[in-house]
């Protein structure tokens, strides 16, 4: 093939998109990777982070294979942390890349139109990609969901949590974060460390706790699947998405609302000491007032703050993908914006697939989390190509195969 021409377009290189790249190439197949490595974990997400996800549901990939988070760890000076740091994983996302996917192409990718032999892939600097697949693991930073009430105000008075990589800059001010789930709570805590006056302000009774029930030893094992994602015994179910996507529509629905239900990891709890936390409480208007931010309660209570951090999670609606052109918008089959798809992952248009959070209305809420990379991969690679991923292969096979594209 021309260097214009491939077999798979792959558009991001976070975790889905270095998993899915990898075991493309494994596989033999042609695939060029966009986007710049990691870039969601390092610029919108907090210093200071750990990743609520446990070890054995934190590889990118199979968990078997020569890029696992343990051999990452194998072959630094001393054993990482539990739970993982934010940097250890980046760093780890980027040590993965040097060696499973050498060759990611940096380059924004601006648009995907639908040809007849395929995609037409449009990048940034006006060069232009024939591609008979496009699969998007683009991620979920074009999803951040931002209440109504903060609508119209500006950025130094109501941000995303999504928009901060260092919570330092609000030493000193008075800082409301809005939600309950894990990047709230954890926000809060960050906040609250860095020097600023938080208020933790969310609409459940009461904070939910994950991580009560043990996930170590036989009963670990029996309650919980090595991904933990979702409640004891579920969590079974979840981890397998091609079962999940055979139960009825109403058991689906079930299985994603408990494995997704906002919380904060058990570890975070210490942290809390100190903090002022309004639970039941929902905030029914925001306002500007003499430079400060002015919240109304739905109790009749009020807050005057210098900065609201809205936690508030993410809403996929794949429409919000800027690249994508507005014939494949149309054509494309959603629900509620999250595309119905196929197995391999494949949408309602042939040769476009989704990994990551815009799969989990089809396959369930394992591909919202890192722990679904492995399935996703696997997936991707059967559909394409006809044939299983092997998780063993090595680094030299990947190579070998670059350096012979690079001739053609």
């Amino acid at each position: 093939m021309s260097a214009s021409k491939c077999d798979v377009v792959v558009i991001g290189a976070g975790p889905y998109g270095l998993a899915t790249g990898a075991a493309l190439l494994d596989a033999g197949v042609f695939a060029r990777i966009f986007g710049a490595p990691m870039s969601f974990w390092q610029e919108h997400m907090p210093r200071g982070m750990f990743l609520r996800s446990p070890w054995a549901a934190s590889h990118i990939g199979h968990p078997r294979s020569r890029f696992s988070l343990d051999e990452f760890e194998r072959l630094q000076p001393s054993r990482l942390r539990r739970p993982v740091p934010l940097a250890d994983f980046v760093a780890y996302g980027h040590w993965f890349r040097e060696r499973a996917v050498p060759e990611i192409d940096e380059r924004q990718v601006v648009r995907v139109d639908p040809i007849d032999a395929g995609f037409r892939v449009h990048l940034q600097d006006g060069e232009t990609i024939q591609a008979d697949r496009v699969i998007v693991a683009a991620g979920i930073s074009a999803f951040a969901s931002r209440p109504a009430e903060f609508d119209g105000l500006p950025a130094e008075l109501a941000s995303h949590s999504s928009d901060h990589a260092d919570l330092g800059r609000f030493r000193g001010r008075r800082v409301a974060v809005i939600g309950g789930g894990q990047s709230a709570i954890e926000s809060a805590a960050l906040l609250h460390e860095n020097g600023a006056e938080v208020e933790l302000i969310m609409r459940t009774p009461e904070l939910h706790w994950v991580g009560r029930a043990p996930r170590r030893g036989i009963v670990g094992r029996l309650l919980f699947d090595r991904t933990d994602v979702g409640p004891a015994l579920v969590s079974h179910i979840v981890a397998r998405p091609m079962l999940v996507r055979r139960l009825p529509v109403r058991s689906q629905r079930y299985m994603t609302r408990r494995a997704l239900v906002a919380g904060g990891a058990l570890w975070l709890r210490p942290r809390m000491a100190g903090m002022t936390v309004t639970t039941g409480r929902r905030v029914v208007a925001a306002t500007r007032s003499n430079g400060h931010l002015h919240l109304a309660l739905d109790d009749g209570a009020a807050r005057e703050i210098d900065h609201a951090l809205l936690a508030t999670g993410y809403q996929v609606d794949v429409r919000r993908y800027e690249f994508l052109g507005d014939e494949l918008v149309r054509r494309l089959a959603t629900v509620d914006g999250q595309p119905a798809l196929r197995t391999g992952l494949e949408s309602s248009i042939p040769g476009l697939h989704f990994a990551g959070a815009p799969a989990v209305w089809s396959f369930g809420p394992l591909l919202r989390f890192v722990a679904g990379t492995a399935f996703a991969a696997g997936a991707l690679v059967r559909s394409i190509t006809g044939r299983a991923t092997a998780p063993h292969r090595s680094s030299n096979r990947v190579r070998e195969l670059l350096s012979d594209r690079r001739t053609l």
